[in-house]
């Protein structure tokens, strides 16, 4: 299992070089994790850079993955993460920690940190 983090999703739907590198990656929606918190950013996003009737595309995109509900545990997780690492929000790594999956970003905070897979933004 994988779990792609909202910059992923962002920059495929975007169609930028660093997207374009993910498309095999959802080429098997079934074995994509989806943290709501990830539904939240990513309907925010495309609500404010697509129309309405396109983010509902998005969303319904989602449907075909894992959804994965952010419970008492993994914000614990996330808040303990957070604290160790000195980052920013971890939910997406706490969640995919917790179900032994691959976290997948292009952010580059979580670079260095064990179960990611980080591949750097293409420069334009």
């Amino acid at each position: 299992m994988k779990l792609a983090d909202t910059c992923v999703w962002i920059e495929l739907l975007a169609d930028t070089p660093t997207g374009r590198q993910y498309k095999g990656l959802f080429s098997a929606p079934e074995l994509i994790l989806v943290p709501t918190l990830v539904l939240f950013e990513l309907r925010r996003w495309s609500l404010r850079e697509l129309d309405e009737a396109e983010s509902d595309r998005v969303m319904a995109a989602t449907r075909n993955s894992h959804i994965v509900q952010l419970g008492e545990s993994t914000a614990l997780a996330a808040a303990a993460l957070t604290r160790q690492h000195k980052l920013t929000a971890l939910d997406a790594y706490a969640t995919a920690l917790q179900h032994q999956a691959v976290l997948v970003t292009c952010d580059a905070q979580f670079e260095s940190l064990p179960g990611v897979e980080y591949r750097a933004k293409v420069a334009v």
